[in-house]
């Protein structure tokens, strides 16, 4: 192996320089009331760098400071605590990983990710933030079984000590197979991930269904009886301890003899929730109502190939098989089937769909095996028994005061980040064996985004538009070159990951799948070199690729970014659009109050708005009157489309959004594609097959009012919008990229980002 190692620049923090003193800090008051006015949190004096909103800081203070122990107080009172101690966790990282030449190259490299952090331009997901670094900075340890891979014995053993080889992967994907032992170790194994902050996802194909029998005699108790155990541990269990409800994702093929009972059992515990509502129990999501359902804990989706969806409106039937000799048990009209899928979803928006063919043609280990299944919001899909950590950049952030997006901070920041998640593969542990060499072997990452939908706002953009599309598919595009061509420069310093050299072939299929969708986007509407920027990074990509190989299996994921979101003041999460107009901002020392989007004034200037048509706009839209009435212009209506109101987005603007940045994206995009409560059976299913067509490799949506935990919070200004009430504090959430996300105190049902 070559005796080179990674060269790395420093953008932001100069030689010798600490990155916490380039920030003018503040003292703030962390203070979060529930929805009576009850405090839950509050904390005093926070130092915060001053360009953190209170929002974020009483985010980051709330979930991510950690205590000494339960009741005895904290070790972190500020941001600069927080960082420092993610810095030193990731001094230790580096250092393990072998990648840098020095203690001084290292350093300087921590220096530069605690700038990016400082900053908001970007963050990790919450494992990271909740468990790294606890033992360098407090010599803190928790008592677990965890796997982590030796480097000197070249082999993964058992650590005692959950802190010591920190938990920080949010997204792990499971295998399970046909035997009691596999069942109830999978309900060890997620209570483990569920603990440490982290979400799973499995496809349960494997367990035969009520129809059969077992070996022994007898028949089996199906896979219905066995997802309701495994969801009712996941709802005992807040993951990251106190933070929010355990992440879960089921998958199931779609020829599966019970298939039909899993499509319909959420919808069938609706039915259940209306009669228990109306007999008067509490229907919020921790109420009676809740507790009492099945199947609440976790999403659902089903696995579809595209024989299937060819064979639609052809009058074909569908074989359902048997799990232990493929004998065919039913058969259904394939019509019927489809129209029972997009019945269930209507009434409550699940199943999502993951469509099989499609992932497994831009799979760059197929040689290994196929992918089954994806983690609980469906970004993440790789080989069974992998994990993968996520990091998001903060779109908004790398806007100049001209609003001219600045490329070389951008590459700089992704190519940072990636970095350091390559440190954290062998660096971390794992719940099992199998996963920690799993990850070893293949070490799937994904990088991100955040704030697209303001990003575009913010520059004047429609999100339904083919400039934004373009420029989405370009910022995409440049993102996952910059990591694939780190990638790449890691493998000449350390080696490709151990299962290159079997899928070299595939691995190198995809990476050209990735340059050829370059040509694909709209440069016209992108500035003056564009073309050459990403063309640039995608040459480099495949020429070290090629010399070098692949340090990575995967590289990039849009993921939800929910509570990571708010921590770097996104006004939007992932790739979703804006969610309304009108926000509510977080006032110093407690209380809220109700403003128009605060891009909205300087985009109407730049529009040749003057102050009197600007005030009266902003007046207008805080009171509920809608945007032709308050006098914004036909041609300006566009630029706010949000995702829900008057004028929101239609189902094909998520989806023409979606399939502008499919095709750069390793693994894929956590999105809710919004519906009003009007749309009918019909809308979701031509919605569902468009996501098909258009290339997508998983689809949710969403019908507003569609779940039982949604009483009517109604407002003329809200635009009818019907949101459950956040199981913390209260306050209403906002329903993003198949998360229910609390804007007042952070927590985020569902997601593990």
């Amino acid at each position: 192996m070559s005796q080179k190692k990674l060269s790395f620049q420093s953008k932001f923090v100069d030689k010798n320089c600490k990155a916490k003193d380039l920030f003018r800090w503040k003292k703030v008051n962390a203070l979060i009331q529930d929805a009576k006015g009850q405090i839950f949190f509050e904390m005093k004096n926070i130092k915060a760098p001053v360009g953190w909103s209170q929002t974020a800081v009483d985010i980051a203070a709330s979930k991510y400071f950690r205590q000494k122990k339960i009741g005895s107080g904290f070790y972190e009172n500020s941001i600069e605590a927080l960082i420092e101690r993610l810095g030193k966790g990731f001094q230790s990282a580096v250092k393990q990983s072998g990648l840098f030449g020095s203690l001084t190259a290292e350093k300087s490299f921590v220096e530069e990710l605690k700038y990016i952090l400082y900053s908001q331009k970007g963050a990790f997901n919450s494992p990271v933030w909740f468990n790294l670094g606890l033992h360098e900075a407090y010599g803190s340890s928790s008592s677990s079984q965890h796997f982590a891979w030796n480097k000197k014995k070249k082999k993964v053993e058992p650590i005692q000590d959950a802190y010591l080889r920190p938990q920080c992967s949010a997204c792990f994907i499971q295998s399970i197979d046909d035997s009691l032992d596999s069942i109830f170790e999978l309900v060890k194994n997620e209570a483990k991930l569920f603990k440490y902050g982290s979400g799973s996802g499995t496809n349960f194909s494997k367990l035969r269904s009520k129809y059969e029998e077992l070996s022994t005699g007898g028949t089996s108790s199906g896979l219905l009886a066995f997802l309701e155990v495994l969801d009712k541990a996941a709802g005992a269990i807040k993951s990251g301890g106190v933070t929010r409800r355990a992440a879960k994702m089921v998958c199931l093929d779609l020829d599966h003899p019970e298939v039909l009972e899993f499509i319909n059992w959420k919808a069938h515990e609706e039915k259940k929730a209306v009669v228990l509502r109306q007999a008067g129990y509490s229907d919020t999501l921790e109420g009676e109502i809740s507790k009492t359902l099945s199947g609440q804990n976790a999403n659902h989706s089903v696995r579809i190939p595209d024989r299937f969806m060819r064979q639609l409106g052809k009058n074909k039937v569908w074989s359902l098989k048997s799990r232990v000799n493929s004998r065919v048990l039913k058969k259904i009209s394939v019509d019927e089937l489809w129209q029972q899928i997009c019945e269930a979803a209507w009434a409550c928006a699940d199943p999502g769909l993951q469509f099989d063919d499609t992932i497994n043609r831009s799979h760059t280990c197929a040689r290994t095996d196929r992918i089954y299944a994806s983690n609980p919001c469906s970004e993440f899909m790789f080989l069974d028994d992998t994990a993968c950590n996520l990091a998001s950049l903060n779109l908004v952030s790398f806007l100049d005061e001209n609003l001219n997006f600045k490329t070389d901070e951008f590459l700089h920041t992704a190519r940072t980040l990636f970095i350091a998640q390559e440190c954290l593969v062998d660096f971390s542990s794992y719940p099992t064996e199998k996963i920690a060499l799993q990850s070893h072997a293949y070490r799937p990452l994904g990088l991100g985004y955040a704030n697209l939908g303001s990003f575009l706002m913010k520059k004047g953009i429609p999100y339904d538009s083919e400039e934004g599309r373009s420029w989405a598919g370009y910022m995409t595009a440049l993102m996952t070159g910059a990591a694939y061509s780190a990638s790449a420069e890691m493998a000449s310093v350390v080696g490709p990951f151990l299962g290159y050299k079997s899928n070299r072939n595939s691995m190198k299929a995809v990476m050209l799948q990735h340059q050829k969708a370059v040509k694909s986007i709209g440069f016209k509407y992108l500035p003056e070199g564009a073309r050459q920027s990403v063309e640039s990074v995608w040459h480099n990509v495949l020429t070290q690729g090629n010399q070098f190989g692949y340090r990575h299996a995967q590289a990039t994921v849009i993921a939800p970014t929910g509570t990571i979101g708010l921590v770097m003041d996104c006004e939007t999460t992932g790739i979703e659009p804006e969610f309304s107009l009108v926000k509510t901002k977080k006032l110093i020392g407690g209380g809220q109050i109700q403003m128009v989007n605060q891009s909205m004034a300087s985009i109407l200037k730049r529009l040749n708005y003057d102050s009197v048509e600007i005030e009266k706009i902003l007046q207008s839209i805080l009171i509920g009157e809608n945007l032709k009435t308050a006098g914004v212009r036909a041609e300006h209506l566009a630029i706010w489309a949000c995702a829900q109101g008057e004028y929101a987005l239609t189902p094909e603007a998520h989806l023409k959004m979606m399939a502008a940045v499919q095709p750069f994206i390793s693994g894929a995009i956590s999105k809710t594609v919004n519906l009003p409560s009007t749309a009918t059976v019909e809308e979701i299913s031509r919605t569902y097959q468009e996501a098909w067509r258009l290339g997508l490799k998983a689809v949710a949506v969403y019908r507003d009012g569609s779940k039982f935990v949604q009483p009517l919070t109604v407002t003329k200004s809200s635009a009818a919008a019907k949101t459950p009430a956040c199981t913390k504090c209260g306050y209403p959430t906002v329903l993003e990229s198949g998360c229910y996300r609390c804007l007042n105190c952070g927590t985020t049902t569902a997601c593990a980002s």
